[in-house]
């Protein structure tokens, strides 16, 4: 066996005892950080003002009425107790009670809704990837379309989402009549068609975000010295853009499409209130106004745990788009 074999063959094992401690690290990290970010919405939760005692006790109640609520919610125990009892009943699927739905199970309340919000941002996260990724690459490999693509995302960044919403039911569902203004629809293609519009306003200011930073990073990857020596071996345009421009470009545009995805989540609940949609946005705003703890608390988990797995997503992504990061097993 030769000198190279042996040292390949020792190299090997520390390799993997690498990945699996990176990926232990990278485990211990995103459940420290549900951890942390729980607990921080528990807590600003429980040092809002406001009582939700007094949404159950009906009109002018009585000290004595309120502290027996209190008791029977839990609400009387330290704030980390009650976060603790929270945490033992996830592995059950116990994600507690809520205080205005009358003691309904959370879980119950999120279920039904839980699709409706999937549908959505599926349906715009779908329209943010074709149409940012069409207008960031005409951007940045055509020259002439540069200006016009600059404008054009400008103002879709710069449109806040309640306009979009307006221009949307305004001209598409009052106007033209095409697309309904409120609900979700029951079956796929009647939520296809009543989510439309919806969709399209919450994915509006993510696309152009996406389809800027699509066409500043092949710009970039255009002008570098590599490229250019690619285009001097006789390599057709087509191949060098797909091969050295757009491969390169790809790691920070799936960062940010990772974001997108993750941020779409938390962005739903202004568009689901506008269009009238029963979706986790919706409840999660009528909870904050009630301090229904348990049912906030679960969607802020979700939303959350979004970021979280978005997070770790696009690193495995970045893994596989940079050979560097495949030799190294993930390192630089």
């Amino acid at each position: 066996m030769t000198l190279t074999s042996q040292l390949t063959l020792s190299g090997a094992p520390a390799r993997v005892l690498w990945r699996v401690r990176a990926v232990a690290r990278k485990l211990a990290g995103a459940l420290l950080t549900l951890f942390v970010s729980t607990f921080a919405v528990f807590a600003a939760l429980a040092a809002a003002p406001g009582d939700p005692a007094i949404a159950l006790a009906g009109r002018r109640p009585t000290p004595e009425r309120l502290a027996q609520i209190h008791q029977e919610l839990g609400l009387d125990r330290p704030l980390p107790v009650r976060y603790l009892d929270w945490l033992a009943g996830l592995p059950h699927g116990d994600l507690g009670q809520s205080i205005v739905y009358k003691g309904s199970n959370v879980a119950d309340l999120l279920a039904p809704r839980l699709g409706t919000t999937l549908f959505l941002v599926v349906y715009a996260a779908l329209i943010i990837l074709v149409l940012g990724l069409a207008l960031g690459i005409l951007g940045g490999a055509f020259r002439r379309l540069n200006g016009a693509v600059a404008v054009i995302t400008s103002v879709g960044v710069a449109i806040p989402g309640f306009v979009a919403t307006s221009v949307l039911v305004s001209v598409f569902a009052l106007g033209l009549g095409w697309f309904p203004a409120v609900g979700a629809g029951s079956g796929f293609a009647d939520q296809l068609w009543h989510l439309t519009l919806p969709a399209l306003a919450l994915a509006i200011g993510w696309c152009a975000w996406l389809a800027q930073m699509t066409r500043t990073e092949i710009r970039a990857e255009k002008a570098r010295e590599h490229v250019e020596t690619a285009y001097g071996r006789g390599l057709s345009p087509a191949r060098v853009f797909r091969r050295h421009v757009l491969r390169n470009a790809a790691i920070p545009i799936t960062t940010v499409f990772g974001l997108t995805v993750a941020g779409l989540l938390a962005g739903a609940a202004v568009v689901e209130q506008a269009f009238g949609i029963d979706g986790l946005g919706t409840l999660m705003l009528r909870s904050v106004t009630s301090k229904d703890y348990n049912v906030v608390l679960a969607v802020a988990s979700l939303i959350i745990l979004a970021f979280v797995v978005s997070t770790q997503v696009v690193d495995a992504c970045h893994t596989l788009l940079d050979p560097r990061l495949r030799k190294n097993g993930g390192r630089p």
